[in-house]
């Protein structure tokens, strides 16, 4: 940074930044949500923001501000660290000042998360043709907090630490959404939010000057933050609450599993700068990512949908659905191992990089959708583990690997599909003992609508019928 960048933000500059924020802030009683990411953007906008409002009178703090931080439960473990330490910090100094600040993270659903998704559900790991993640682990969490936030208020403020330098498009989405004669913009999808970006104008250079210049008000040493982007050659992931937001990038912080970009070197940095307990999970989202090449989805994915249809391309070939069960099992074993070696090498010996919860939704899904019977998430989790979860029991009986065999045999002496069979079978039990039983003539109607057919029939139909 030159001197001449540096002298971007003098006091007088800063002195009218920080009026502009008290301004906004006073001009009506909608409530603000700042969304926090922990990088160096978020941090200079909550930090500006904290600022300002501490040099209002007490009684005129009366407006609540909540600061939120997107957690998709699957972040490097280094960064979640960080931003847990910098919500509680901001917590316990909010108290002490008596200023309006409350922090707090945001989650995606248990039943919605990234491994209940993949591993549960099967999608095929986030590329760029099909980012699934964005809206479930991100934009939904935070539209659902601010949604219940103007819900409570009528209207809320969202304030994000975004720049018109980051991005040419995001310039151009800031200035058509811009109120004319306002400092505030429309939010793009959710009616009752309003946009406010304080440090808009900023440049990258006085960001960096005004951190380094302007101690963390919550108690955080802002070198601290300079280190972690210099050992990660990282950008941020800034909070997501639209599909205008700027993506991640090639270098950021954010998901671990990311694997929409072609290589992390973010997380190869921080192995290279000492991190080496992070260097399972950089293998592990290298071999997910490994799971996109074409010549592979043939043996990864199954050749039918997740609604059980077959659906074929122009070419002839057969669109690929989810992964197969086996991959599944697979790529849950191997989570584990990674987990149980992250929790021996790295700082916390209870380190969760799957939590209890989603084993739970995993196993329920494994057994209703795939009629996995042998019910293989508690086996695989005792086999890497050495331990039992409290898993959910059943009140009606399970059938059990031995049964399947069983089933399977039968079925084949009278030519009739096993999973089919096996599905209607998981259906009447699903079903079994209630007083109203609507529902179950859909679900066996929806059961005899899949396609049963094996592949080699499908395509061989298809041939049949293209000649």
């Amino acid at each position: 940074m030159g001197k001449q960048r540096a002298s971007a933000l003098e006091r007088e500059q800063l002195d009218a930044r920080y009026e502009e924020i008290r301004s906004v802030y006073l001009s009506d009683d909608r409530p603000w949500v700042i969304g926090y990411s922990g990088g160096k953007d978020s941090t200079t906008a909550v930090q500006m923001i904290w600022y300002a409002l501490s040099e209002l009178p007490v009684e005129k703090r009366q407006k609540p501000v909540y600061i939120i931080s997107s957690d998709t439960l699957v972040e490097t473990p280094k960064i979640v660290d960080y931003i847990e330490t910098s919500l509680q910090r901001m917590n316990e100094a909010a108290r002490r000042a008596a200023l309006p600040f409350s922090a707090e993270k945001v989650q995606p659903d248990i039943k919605n998360t990234f491994w209940v998704n993949l591993l549960g559900r099967g999608y095929a790991a986030p590329s760029k043709r099909f980012r699934w993640c964005t809206d479930r682990l991100k934009i939904d969490p935070a539209n659902q907090f601010i949604l219940k936030k103007s819900a409570e208020h009528s209207e809320v403020i969202v304030v994000l630490g975004v720049r018109k330098s980051e991005s040419v498009t995001r310039a151009q989405v800031m200035k058509l959404r811009r109120i004319t004669g306002s400092l505030l913009s429309r939010h793009s999808t959710l009616p009752n939010a309003f946009v406010y970006t304080p440090i808009e104008d900023l440049s990258v250079d006085d960001v960096w000057t005004y951190l380094l210049q302007a101690p963390s008000p919550w108690g955080n040493n802002n070198r601290d933050l300079v280190t972690m982007y210099r050992n990660a050659q990282a950008g941020e992931c800034p909070l997501v609450v639209d599909n205008t937001t700027p993506s991640c990038g090639n270098s950021r912080f954010g998901c671990w599993v990311c694997t929409v970009v072609q290589k992390d070197k973010s997380m190869e940095a921080l192995v290279d700068n000492g991190e080496e307990w992070l260097e399972p999970l950089l293998e592990y989202r290298d071999r997910l990512a490994s799971t996109q090449k074409p010549e592979m989805k043939n043996q990864l994915r199954d050749f039918r949908r997740r609604d059980g249809r077959v659906w074929l391309k122009r070419d002839g070939g057969i669109a690929r659905g989810p992964y197969k069960l086996e991959v599944r099992q697979d790529l849950l074993r191997r989570l584990l191992v990674v987990q149980k070696q992250v929790q021996q090498r790295g700082p916390n010996p209870k380190e969760q990089l799957i939590r209890p919860e989603e084993l739970q939704q995993i196993r329920r899904l494994w057994r209703l959708e795939e009629q996995d019977w042998e019910d293989s998430v508690p086996k695989i989790y005792r086999e890497v583990m050495g331990e039992d979860l409290d898993w959910i029991t059943d009140e009606l009986p399970l059938f059990s690997g031995e049964e399947q065999s069983l089933l399977a045999e039968a079925c084949e002496r009278h030519d009739v599909p096993s999973k089919l069979v096996a599905k209607l079978l998981d259906i009447e039990r699903e079903h079994y003992g209630m007083s109203r039983r609507a529902a179950i003539h859909k679900r066996i109607s929806a059961a005899f609508g899949e396609d049963w057919r094996s592949e080699e029939e499908v395509l061989a139909q298809h041939e049949k019928t293209a000649v």
